[in-house]
Order: structure tokens, then C-alpha cells, then sequence
């Protein structure tokens, strides 16, 4: 019987049972893409991480319980605490290869801070699903590889009542509603019913737009933000030129073997 570590870590946590769950499962070799899939399924969160060590760097791939995703904050950081904290990894500084490119993964005093390419966004009309489906008229809608809506308050992110039905026919991966907060500079929640996700708890990828769209409009680059799910996460950003710095804190929940016949 095959036998592979398995660990569970709340990303984007100050404490157990708030952030984002993810697992990891790192890899001496990868196994057949069909199986990661399943094993993503069986464990049933909005991410699964698997990593191989390829010289000096680390190649990532990343499931929701349905579908493999080209980039993920949340389980990249779960990775980086695992590496970190139990495979005593000896340096400062992680490079994770991944279908979106290099990631870069340092620690700075107790966060994890993650290095991500900023995405490029344009303005757009929405389409009716998209205001439908959030039951809220935005101030103004973006689009990369998510919707982005603004929304006129704090409030109304927090409040808004999603129809995953109508929003899971959009050709989109997510969709994103934001709006400035009351006591952190921005609030936002994010969206994936096409990727078989209807609430992201905390979305580190999702800030790779949230904030060069953020830095625009206030006119700063460096951020403290929070997802207002149900768990609640907090995110320091900051905008580097074409990369977005994005750090935060990770508690293990859970470490165990999978057993693979």
C-alpha cells in the first residue's frame, strides 16, 4: 500500500477555524493527474496542493474537488508553511514553478509573504447573469481571469446573497465583489460556482487583481485587506511594479498519511 503525508492548514489565519483550509500533499513523484483529481475530491476543499522538489525549486499544481486550477494563494501559502514549519526546509526563500509561472515565497517576521504576477484587467459591461446572480447593481465591473465588481459599501458585500445557479453559467473562473472598508482599506468576497466552489473562504489569488485595481483608485500600494466570508481571513498587500506581494499567516489543522492501495 502506497503511503503519502497528507496535512491540512487554515491559510490566511490568525487562529484554527478562520482563513482558508487547504490541504498539501507533498510528492517524491508525480502521480497520474486522474488521481490527484480524486484525491482533491475525497479531501473535498476548495484546494488540494501537490508539490515535487526539481532541483533547487518546487514545482506546484493545484485541485478543487472538481477541476485543477492554474494559480491559488491560499494552498500555495499552506505550502510554504509546510515546507517552513515540518519539512525544515533550510532556507529563506521558496520558488514554486507553476502553470502561471514562477511563484516566489519568503517569510517576514511571523507571515508568509507570496511574490504573484499582477493581472491585467480591463472595464467591461456586465452581463445580465453576472448582475443577476450577485442581486446587486455595481458601481463599475472589471474582468481578467474574474469578475470584478465594485460595490458601494462595506455592507453591502458583506449582505449580498449570491444566486450560485445564474452565476455558475458565466465563462469565468470566479467572480469578485469589493468595496472600501470601514476599519481595512478594502473588503471582498469571491465567487466559484463554475469551479464546483460557491464561496471562497480567503482568496490570495483573487488579490493579484484586487490590488493594482485598489492601488488605482487610492492612489497607495500597500494593504490591509479582509474576505468577509463566513470564516474571515486578513491579507497584507502591497503592489511592486508587475508583481503583487500578498502575506499572511497559517496554522496546521491537521497531519496524517493518505493510504492509496
Amino acid at each position: 500500500m502506497k503511503r503519502l503525508r497528507l496535512y491540512q492548514v487554515d491559510a490566511f489565519a490568525d487562529e484554527l477555524f478562520t482563513g482558508n483550509p487547504a490541504a498539501v500533499c507533498p510528492l517524491d513523484s508525480w502521480l497520474p493527474d486522474a488521481l490527484m483529481q480524486k484525491i482533491a475530491g475525497e479531501n473535498n476543499l476548495s484546494e488540494t496542493a501537490f508539490f515535487a522538489k526539481k532541483g533547487e525549486t518546487y514545482h506546484i499544481r493545484w485541485f478543487t474537488p472538481e477541476i485543477e486550477v492554474d494559480l491559488c494563494g491560499h494552498a500555495t501559502l499552506a505550502s510554504a508553511h509546510v515546507l517552513f514549519r515540518h519539512l525544515k526546509f533550510a532556507g529563506d526563500r521558496i520558488q514554486f514553478n507553476s502553470k502561471s509561472g514562477p511563484l516566489y515565497v519568503t517569510t517576514r517576521d511571523d507571515l508568509i509573504c507570496l511574490n504573484f504576477p499582477s493581472a491585467i484587467y480591463k472595464k467591461v459591461h456586465p452581463p445580465a447573469e453576472l448582475v443577476d446572480g450577485i442581486g446587486i447593481k455595481p458601481v463599475v465591473t472589471y474582468q481578467s481571469t474574474d469578475y470584478l465588481m465594485l460595490l458601494n459599501s462595506e455592507q453591502e458585500v458583506r449582505e449580498a446573497n449570491p444566486d450560485f445557479s445564474l452565476l455558475a453559467g458565466l465563462n469565468t473562473r470566479g467572480i469578485i465583489i469589493t468595496a472600501e472598508g470601514e476599519t481595512v482599506d478594502f473588503v471582498s468576497r469571491f465567487f466559484a460556482p463554475g469551479a464546483g466552489i460557491n464561496e471562497d473562504p480567503v482568496t490570495g489569488s483573487a488579490h493579484t487583481l484586487l490590488v493594482p485595481f485598489w492601488s488605482e483608485r487610492l492612489g497607495k500600494t500597500d494593504f490591509i485587506a479582509q474576505q468577509v466570508s463566513e470564516r474571515g481571513g486578513t491579507l497584507f498587500c502591497r503592489l511592486s511594479g508587475d508583481r503583487v506581494e500578498i502575506s499572511g499567516r497559517a496554522i496546521t489543522y491537521m497531519e496524517g498519511e493518505l493510504c492509496l492501495s
